[in-house]
């Protein structure tokens, strides 16, 4: 016989269903998804709803043959279908849970709820057609709907849901908010709708509005349409996924630093070029722009058994392709390692390499790269320590000193001090390694007001057993006169220590920022005011606007050590240097050279107006309590 659907039943809304669903899942499956807890959650939630759709067509297929099926399977089919629609629910109000992050009592109550609805919902189903109180067929083929169980089900489920969004409404972003509960009150429009006209057929496909939601606003990755690369929160969760599974992974990792401004876009020619490089070479690997100019293309080694040679081959071509485009790159190939924990330290590591690395250069990340890099973590990490306690006593900070020789006595009575820290794992660390460092994340401030304390405390101690000096000259950068509370922070660090002001000098770095420079003289002249003496530090390592230097009232002017090595490998490097000395001279400035290594140099030095020698021939960096070896003692009043 043909089929005709029983009652108003039509099968388009379960055919909807299921192709919806399965469109679902094929995006799920070529998309980049974020492997969460909540996506299995989702998962379980179109599973259930794709297996729902099809019992309740297979029921009303049955239905149409009550007469001559055993009437069992229609039970069945039909149970199948309601509980499966419930287990989405139940799935749903889960995934809600996980979401917004419902871990404690109340959410495992709202899981108890949902388990004892579906379990009184199966009951239901059961024994209503066992003992004839709920959904049968009699004798006479005549259908008994019983009492309407489902749509108090539904409601039971749709308040939890509603309960939970309502008690967390200010934790979730309201445009997610907006688009879950919207969809949510749809389905239920459609499902009051569809019962005014006696209608069953679009059910199982209200239950995908919610769903559409939750996939657009809350797993959606699109993809870089030119590219084909996804975000760095998708990197995330592929390495936190990886660590989980213990996933053995390889990542080539592309970096272009005229790309570095998320904003800028790449050349055709690039953009061909890095979709063939993703694509040519492994097999389902995955392309992360992780920031404007960094890309890193990640494969599954089990995936790609020859990662390694296949790699290789890229590389190889990569450089014969290069010449075409001429943009300066710097690449990296690296292994999952169980060293590193979650992205960040992969793009840490990656960050640290660059910094390290040569233009249109490649590293294989091995085991000295890995220790190098754990060395730098670890002096980020005391550094951070320090900045937090900012105790001016702290151990790890250790004052050093230069002396500084006087060419007007021939005696040492000044100094430059200088930073190194001591760490309990590796040592002592020297400034080239944490300077720049603390810089990038904003510690230095600590670091030398640390130093000023300790060279305040070692000036009084040095007073105090009558030792001669004129001062020791502390570094600052423009980075720490940046803080509003810079001069503050000097006046009472110096006032706390008992010494006079003109004890200490500061040195500071010429800066090319207009507002740096307006600061720098308004800090420059209130602390001078105090009797603080301000030098300006390594004239000459980059572009210097004397105007601009001869607007700040600066006290000695510290010729680098590269214009004193200049001085002495042509006459005309020397004139210049001389020259540049008596100009500044000429114009009430002191001058000290640094890098004096030799008598030539010194000689040199002093025939430019030298007043003051700083260098390896007189000292290397001391400890700061060493400086009594230089400074001289007033015996007659020691």
């Amino acid at each position: 016989m043909s089929i005709s659907y029983y009652g108003n039943y039509t099968p388009v809304g379960d055919v909807l269903t299921l192709a919806t669903c399965i469109v679902f899942f094929i995006l799920m499956q070529t998309a980049y998804i974020n492997r969460t807890k909540s996506y299995r959650t989702f998962r379980y939630m179109l599973i259930a709803l794709v297996s729902a759709a099809s019992c309740d067509m297979v029921y009303h297929m049955l239905m149409n043959y009550a007469d001559t099926v055993s009437h069992f399977f229609i039970y069945l089919f039909r149970a199948a279908y309601h509980l499966l629609l419930f287990a989405n629910l139940y799935y749903y109000v889960v995934y809600i849970l996980q979401t917004l992050k419902m871990d404690d009592h109340s959410g495992h109550l709202y899981r108890m709820i949902g388990r004892g609805v579906w379990l009184v919902l199966l009951g239901y189903e059961v024994f209503g057609t066992v003992f004839r109180f709920g959904f049968y067929i009699d004798e006479t083929g005549a259908v008994h709907s019983g009492f309407n169980i489902f749509s108090l089900g539904y409601i039971i489920y749709v308040l939890l849901i509603g309960t939970a969004l309502f008690f967390k409404r200010h934790s979730v972003h309201r445009p997610i908010l907006v688009g879950v509960t919207g969809t949510a009150v749809l389905s239920i429009l459609i499902i009051m709708i569809q019962g005014m006209h006696g209608q069953s057929s679009f059910t199982s496909a209200t239950f995908l509005f919610p769903a559409y939601a939750i996939l657009y606003l809350l797993h959606s990755n699109p993809y870089d349409l030119v590219l084909g690369a996804v975000d760095s929160t998708a990197f995330a969760n592929l390495i936190h996924v990886a660590r989980k599974n213990g996933d053995s992974l390889y990542l080539m990792s592309l970096y272009l630093h005229d790309f570095e401004d998320i904003t800028a876009k790449f050349p055709k020619e690039i953009q061909d070029a890095i979709r063939y490089f993703s694509n040519h070479f492994f097999k389902d690997a995955v392309l992360f722009r992780v920031s404007g100019g960094h890309l890193i293309l990640v494969c599954d080694a089990k995936k790609n058994p020859n990662y390694k040679e296949n790699a290789q081959k890229m590389y190889d071509h990569f450089v014969i392709e290069y010449p075409k485009y001429g943009f300066d790159y710097k690449i990296i190939f690296a292994e999952i390692s169980k060293e590193l924990g979650e992205s960040a330290d992969y793009l840490h590591l990656f960050d640290y390499l660059h910094s390290q690395m040569d233009e249109n250069s490649f590293i294989e990340v091995g085991e000295n790269e890995l220790a190098s890099f754990k060395r730098h973590q670890y002096i980020l990490e005391e550094l951070a320590d320090i900045d937090k306690k900012k105790d001016m006593n702290d151990p790890r900070v250790l004052a050093f000193c230069q002396p500084v020789l006087n060419t007007q006595t021939g005696k040492y009575d000044t100094a430059e001090a200088l930073m190194r820290l001591k760490l309990e794992d590796i040592g002592m660390v020297f400034p080239d390694q944490f300077i720049p460092l603390a810089e990038d994340h904003n510690y230095i401030q600590t670091l030398s007001l640390i130093i000023l304390s300790k060279v305040c405390v070692q000036i009084h101690a040095l007073l105090e057993a009558k030792y001669i000096m004129s001062r020791i000259s502390v570094n600052f950068s423009a980075i720490d006169l940046r803080d509003k509370n810079f001069c503050n922070n000097v006046r009472n660090i110096i006032t706390k220590s008992g010494i006079p002001f003109d004890k200490i000098a500061i040195e500071i770095t010429e800066s090319q920022n207009e507002k740096d420079f307006l600061m720098v003289k308004e800090k420059i002249t209130e602390l001078q005011e105090t009797g603080i003496k301000f030098y300006l530090d390594d004239f000459g390592t980059g572009y210097s606007n004397f105007e601009r230097i001869l607007e700040l009232p600066f006290d000695i002017v510290k010729f680098d050590r590269s214009l004193t090595i200049a001085s002495g490998n042509s006459p005309k490097s020397e004139t210049m240097v001389n020259y540049l000395a008596h100009l500044f001279s000429d114009t009430t400035y002191s001058v000290l050279f640094e890098g004096v290594e030799t008598d030539e140099d010194e000689h040199r030095c002093q025939k430019m107006c030298a007043k003051y020698l700083q260098g390896y021939k007189y000292s290397k960096p001391i400890p700061i309590e060493r400086l009594t070896d230089f400074f001289e003692q007033d015996i007659a009043t020691a």
